[in-house]
């Protein structure tokens, strides 16, 4: 146990890496939006050094989401192997490479192309090593794949920024498709850990039968080996229809295993039904993504489904269990808070109709934008004290 005096029980926030990293999520999730629209629409200047809607697109995948994986993991990892949690200093060192890496996204024009990119590639290349390292102390080699796919996720975002320079022409589309293919695979990892065991319990603490949430894990590898197949299908440019396969049996697959974590015995309980909501955005992108070479479907339709519905509902979900669970709180959210989850499928939805509906864009992704700012400032609002504060019950982290 750390001692009273000690920075980490002084500060908080530096206490345990979900607290400052899920507060930097959920604040760039909304600034960046609002600015994205900003600019599109009010003619906000940025000295961005890229195309607004390539800074976008970069920003929630290389940013937002790496924030909120940060935390994720940085909580988890210590509990997986017993390690002491990333704090102080050495967590601040961490923040301080992704504020950098925004910072230099932010204003690229006036900074030199390799800069940015070394800036911008630094903290997920920081946090695989880090991450690797702690695994690999204590024995788990079965976490390994989580180091592993953000490494791979820091190479794509190396290969954007080789898009921006010109150096590589198609690298910024190929690495947005890759990086969505990659979340998917991440979240599918982890929500396969988390939402039949938080559900299993959640019933059997009401009394109610456990068994009912039923795992296998010859299914959750042929759910997860399917997902990474879109992620090499999807490499292979010259054979577009290789994608579609492979994402409509990821699909079937991780749709038939989320049906037997049966998720409609959850639906007194937003905090479990989300993380079920969130799982079921996956399989709908992945049938979306099966299906638009054969009703030629914009890509946007399944890009959006995948990052505005299941990104953004997972990122909420995770984040408000996360801190309400790692801080001695009740696993209940506040009155009213629901209507943060309410308001990110929105956001997805309208995502979703935008692509769908080009003559409808402008009006749809003004509602996109609104709800999806609303709910993250709204996530603030509700857990910028939860992550701020000391837990009420004394101990540490």
């Amino acid at each position: 146990m750390r001692d009273a005096r000690t920075p980490t029980a002084a500060l908080p926030l530096l206490a345990y890496g979900f607290r400052p990293f899920f507060l930097l999520s959920g604040a760039s999730a909304a600034l960046l939006v609002a600015a994205w629209v900003g600019m599109l629409f009010v003619g906000l200047p940025l000295p961005l050094g890229v195309n607004p809607v390539a800074w976008h697109a970069h920003e929630m995948l290389f940013g937002v989401v790496p924030a909120a994986i940060a935390g994720f993991l940085l909580t988890a990892v210590p509990n997986w192997t017993g390690a002491t949690p990333l704090a102080g200093r050495g967590l601040l060192a961490l923040l301080a490479l992704w504020l950098a890496g925004r910072v230099a996204m932010g204003i690229g024009a006036w900074l030199p192309d390799v800069l940015v990119a070394v800036v911008d590639v630094a903290f997920l290349a920081a946090l695989a090593a880090y991450l690797a390292r702690v695994l690999l102390r204590h024995g788990n080699h079965r976490n390994l794949i989580l180091p592993a796919l953000l490494l791979v996720l820091a190479l794509a975002n190396l290969g954007s920024h080789l898009g921006f320079a010109g150096v590589w022409p198609s690298g910024t589309r190929i690495t947005q498709v890759l990086a969505l293919d990659l979340l998917a695979v991440l979240m599918l990892v982890v929500g396969g850990r988390i939402t039949p065991a938080f559900t299993a319990n959640w019933l059997r603490q009401r009394g109610l039968d456990a068994s009912r949430v039923v795992t296998s894990p010859t299914l959750d590898r042929v759910a997860l080996i399917s997902a990474a197949l879109v992620v090499a299908a999807d490499l292979i440019s010259a054979w577009p229809a290789a994608g579609a396969l492979t994402a409509a049996l990821a699909a079937l697959a991780n749709g038939y295993r989320l049906w037997l974590w049966r998720g409609w015995l959850t639906a007194r309980e937003p905090l479990l039904w989300v993380l079920h909501l969130g799982i079921g955005w996956i399989v709908l992108a992945l049938a979306l993504k099966a299906l638009t070479p054969l009703l030629a479907l914009p890509a946007g339709v399944w890009m959006h489904a995948l990052g505005a519905g299941a990104v953004g509902t997972l990122l909420l979900g995770v984040m408000t269990r996360v801190a309400l669970g790692h801080t001695g709180r009740a696993l209940r959210l506040p009155r009213g808070a629901v209507s943060i989850y309410l308001l990110v499928v929105l956001a997805g939805l309208a995502r979703l109709g935008a692509a769908l509906h080009p003559g409808e864009y402008r009006t749809l992704l003004v509602l996109t934008a609104i709800a999806w700012v609303s709910a993250f400032v709204l996530f603030l609002a509700w857990f910028v004290p939860v992550l701020a504060r000391a837990r009420p019950d004394g101990r540490p982290g």
